[in-house]
């Protein structure tokens, strides 16, 4: 007999809570079942199985990244827009460890509803950059490059590199004032040449 009260939506939840806790490797059904108090047979119940958890994961990771993103853009251009965005990125990253390790995993090219959500999230940093006159495949590849920033220095962070006695804020404030800086010169270089 089921657990009352164990949905789908409650499945999902536990195994975001249980990656965020103990990272996105150690999600697996019997540990989850395990979480739930249930056998790990019962889950099926409520998910195909893992790769179904794994994606319901990514895509809930998406939908709060970009969610984030969006609030903190709100009423900002330029750099104020790129570090506030850069930052709210960050943070998802930092607060939600397992849940954002799922969302940077690429959707299967089958998955409409995945790269949907994907999409709009790289749509909230092209919009961010179109204020620095950047269109097309220049804004995507600003996207790449942000976003890479943005991951690089999250995934040194989580991993305890950054010890010494130096603001990680500040430093973070700055990588991500010099991204936008080197945006602005690139517009300055192309519309004088």
């Amino acid at each position: 007999m089921p657990r009352a009260g164990l949905d789908r939506a409650a499945v999902i939840e536990a195994a975001a809570a249980l990656a965020d806790r103990e990272g996105l490797p150690a999600l697996t059904l019997a540990r989850l079942a395990a979480e739930l108090g249930v056998k790990a047979p019962s889950l099926y119940n409520h998910v195909s199985g893992l790769p179904d958890v794994e994606r319901a994961l990514a895509i809930a990771g998406a939908r709060e990244t970009n969610a984030r993103m969006l609030r903190a853009a709100a009423g900002k251009a330029r750099r104020e827009a790129l570090v506030a965005v850069g930052f709210a990125y960050r943070d998802f990253a930092l607060e939600r460890p397992g849940l954002y390790a799922a969302s940077v995993r690429a959707p299967a090219p089958e998955d409409a509803e995945h790269q949907r959500i994907g999409n709009e999230a790289v749509a909230t940093i092209v919009a961010v950059l179109s204020g620095f006159g950047l269109a097309d495949d220049d804004a995507l590849h600003a996207t790449r490059g942000l976003r890479a920033v943005i991951h690089g220095f999250v995934g040194l962070e989580a991993a305890g590199a950054f010890r010494l006695a130096l603001g990680r804020e500040e430093s973070f404030l700055r990588l991500l004032t010099a991204f936008a800086v080197g945006l602005e010169h690139s517009i300055d270089a192309r519309k004088g040449s």
